[in-house]
């Protein structure tokens, strides 16, 4: 009797042991959390992700919001990560400051969690950013426009179509960026909208995408047609924003300057819609990640800033084949070859 109760005992732990092995196999698990899934960016975003994840052995899932600034669904997918027993989440946040409460959520639950592209706010939020400078990204174009324009440049009327009205930090940084890189005081870096410069026609939101852009450009030409100056979130904004000045016939009136550098921007820049463009890498921000993440499920090591910066930085080109003394860029060429590699 006893000699069969050992057996089963035995039995039993081999069945546990074959159950338990499954789940070994699975490996590790990541996430990726992007603002939408139809902008190029973050296409590509999730090409760079799922390459890299499928070379490493990482099994990935990817997340959306249903349009830029959905939250909502961002805050779903995080808590649906935690559930699922990622082990780390890569994410774009929509809303920078209202994502943090569930993103500390993740963080407690053992998940290591990285910014993509747009800073959290505070940036300490997350375990690590993993981004384009963007506010060095805003002073390339500003200054770029700055330098185009000349003695212009003093009379200008300049209009701003950014994001969202939460105002995330990548809007912020960009927007604020191309004031200084312009010449104007921005007068609290962290916020749009508080600026007292007479050359600002206005501010309109966008949400990253083309009709945002062709409605909020007839927005700023209703309070001022004479604009001259347009500095975009992104490049489908300034694609949008063309589309409306050129059904009024003022295209050629308008420097467009941008943010992006995706392959279809560089070609606006080519074709003359879009003046100079800042390129961003983020193929190579999303695999980076999944290789912090990977690292991190086999040692616990957290990935770290770039010297002298708070988060690691990927790098930025601007792009122009209108180049302006003192200031490097790279031609629409070079732009294409690279655009978001």
């Amino acid at each position: 009797m006893k000699k069969s109760v050992i057996s089963a005992a035995f039995a039993a732990l081999a069945i546990g042991v074959a159950f338990a092995a499954p789940a070994k196999a699975a490996g590790v698990s990541a996430c990726l959390i992007t603002k939408t899934d139809t902008n190029p960016f973050f296409v590509k975003m999730k090409e760079g992700a799922t390459a890299k994840a499928k070379e490493l052995g990482v099994t990935l899932k990817s997340y959306a919001g249903k349009i830029d600034g959905d939250s909502e669904s961002q805050v779903a997918a995080i808590e649906s990560c935690i559930a699922d027993g990622a082990k780390g989440i890569l994410i774009t946040a929509s809303d920078t400051k209202g994502i943090v409460s569930t993103v500390k959520k993740a963080r407690d639950a053992g998940v290591l969690v990285i910014a993509l592209d747009t800073p959290l706010e505070p940036a300490d939020a997350a375990d690590a950013t993993f981004a384009t400078d963007n506010l060095l990204a805003g002073k390339l174009i500003g200054e770029w426009a700055n330098k185009t324009l000349g003695d212009k440049a003093k009379d200008a009327h300049i209009g701003f179509l950014d994001l969202t009205p939460s105002q995330p930090s990548v809007d912020v940084l960009r927007d604020q960026g191309f004031m200084i890189g312009f010449g104007i005081d921005p007068k609290d870096p962290n916020k749009i909208g508080d600026e007292t410069d007479s050359r600002i026609v206005g501010h309109d939101v966008t949400n990253g995408n083309e009709e945002g852009g062709r409605k909020a450009m007839e927005n700023l030409l209703q309070k001022d047609s004479s604009i001259n100056v347009i500095h975009t979130i992104n490049e489908p904004a300034a694609v949008g924003a063309y589309q409306a000045l050129k059904a009024v016939g003022l295209e050629k009136q308008v420097l467009i300057v941008s943010v992006d550098g995706g392959c279809p921007g560089v070609k606006s820049v080519k074709e003359g819609v879009i003046g100079a463009t800042s390129q961003q890498y983020p193929l190579m921000m999303a695999a980076l990640g999944v290789e912090a993440i990977k690292k991190f499920a086999d040692s616990g090591e957290k990935p770290k800033p770039t010297e002298g910066k708070t988060f690691f930085d990927t790098g930025v080109s601007l792009v122009t084949d209108k180049p302006v003394s003192g200031l490097k860029s790279i031609d629409t060429k070079e732009g294409l070859a690279k655009c978001w590699g």
